[in-house]
């Protein structure tokens, strides 16, 4: 009788458990992959489903379809709970069912980080899911809404006014995007708004916005910023996020629409495994991304802690995810032949932001790009990474169609929950409405 094949579960349907499961395509293992949402997501173009540019199905597509070539890959959808290193064994779910393992990746991503503050997370949600990106996009548009009714000034300025915290990549480019949105797409549409007036908050507490980039960059992005509009405000600190205001430092800023971009944390299930983490929760790995006494468990992608000896920390982006992924599927191949494993090396591809029309900023290291050049080279190079040749087309449409209308085509407010206006609107004692 021959020797079961060995079995390798892979935690997470994103760009680093993906790019492990294609290594092991037609290889003598079973792989499982497990990811709680049926979707394998495109989270660089996020942000633009919170800001109706695209659709959630532009950039998402169904892990079983994305595996459907490679026979010995099960997916499977569930949340895993703990992971018992001793039996070598992945708890799923609530019923608490347990899955044997001989090699186990964790590719769990990570979540945003309130410093503390996780109760500021219902009035400041993050983008980091497609339910996140819905729940900002309908945010942003209800609040249009409940100002076209509105008859004080002072409340219709508190619900166009849009603070931001976070000067990373995201939060940049969401600050990029609202004011062309509201006051080039929404003009036109509403009839006691004046949607010119939409103020747009960008928050940061370090001493510049974009830190991974160069400082010549990062100070070319914060023009193109405020060219826009954007109220940049560095070196300054959230202190306090409510329902209706947000403070920095002593400072109050009516508001209803706070969007948090200010810090990551890695997944609770990297903490679980009981190895030692950084700040962010990360997983510390060794070079070849595997757990310290642990050679068959890995971590890879935003849930982990890499080092690599020439760039230094390996940042938090696609395709560090993606060379990590493929890394660790090399990995387990070579133990299966008995061959030495070799160390993670990282290839910086280079670091691109995007500002919003005919703006982004591009740095290679060895070189670096801003303005329209830089802008064209980020929507080719998004447009490539893709998966699928419909959401290529999909995307490519939709951004011609902004592009020449300044419209956007996801303007759909979904997901509004009964009530939510007569809270919003509680404090003014404007309307009184009645549910049905």
């Amino acid at each position: 009788m021959s020797a079961p094949r060995p079995r390798v579960i892979i935690v997470g349907g994103g760009f680093a458990g993906l790019h492990c499961a294609r290594v092991l395509r037609k290889q003598p293992v079973d792989v499982t992959l497990l990811d709680r949402t049926n979707h394998h997501l495109f989270q660089p173009l996020l942000y633009q489903v919170a800001t109706a540019t695209l659709a959630p199905t532009d950039i998402s597509v169904p892990i079983r379809w994305v595996l459907r070539g490679m026979p010995n890959a099960t997916v499977l959808m569930g949340e895993v709970r703990d992971v018992d290193l001793a039996r070598r064994v992945v708890i799923v779910d609530d019923d608490r069912r347990e899955m044997p393992y001989d090699y186990l990746v964790l590719a769990t991503g990570a979540r945003h980080a309130y410093f503390g503050h996780d109760e500021w997370e219902v009035h400041a949600p993050g983008l980091k899911s497609l339910e996140d990106a819905l729940e900002i996009r309908r945010r942003f548009l209800v609040s249009f809404e409940l100002a076209e009714r509105c008859e004080r000034d002072e409340d219709r300025a508190a619900y166009q006014t849009f603070v931001i915290v976070g000067g990373g990549p995201t939060g940049v480019e969401l600050a990029g995007m609202l004011p062309e949105l509201a006051r080039r797409a929404f003009r036109r549409d509403f009839r006691r708004v004046d949607t010119r007036k939409t103020r747009v908050v960008l928050v940061e507490g370090g001493p510049r916005l974009l830190a991974a980039f160069p400082e010549k960059l990062a100070a070319r992005a914060r023009r193109d910023l405020e060219s826009l509009g954007v109220e940049v405000r560095t070196k300054q600190v959230v202190t306090r996020v409510d329902a209706d205001a947000v403070w920095i430092g002593d400072e109050r800023i009516a508001t209803h629409t706070v969007f948090w971009a200010a810090g990551n944390r890695a997944s609770s299930i990297a903490r679980k495994l009981g190895v030692p983490t950084d700040k962010a929760g990360r997983a510390i790995v060794e070079a070849d991304l595997s757990v310290p006494g642990h050679p068959e468990v890995f971590v890879v992608g935003d849930a982990a802690a890499a080092k690599d000896p020439v760039f230094g920390t390996v940042p938090g982006v696609a395709p560090a995810a993606m060379q990590g992924g493929a890394h660790v599927g090399r990995q387990i191949l070579a133990s299966l032949r008995g061959a030495p494993r070799t160390p993670f090396r990282y290839v910086n591809k280079g670091n691109l932001a995007t500002i919003g029309r005919n703006r982004a900023i591009a740095d290679f290291g060895f070189f670096t790009m801003a303005g329209t050049p830089a802008w064209v080279f980020w929507l080719f190079l998004h447009i490539m990474y893709l998966v699928g040749f419909r959401n290529r087309v999909a995307v490519l449409v939709q951004w011609a169609y902004a592009y020449l209308t300044f419209q956007r085509g996801a303007r759909l407010i979904t997901g509004r929950e009964r009530g939510e206006e007569e809270a919003r609107l509680s404090h003014t004692g404007e309307f009184r409405i009645q549910a049905p």
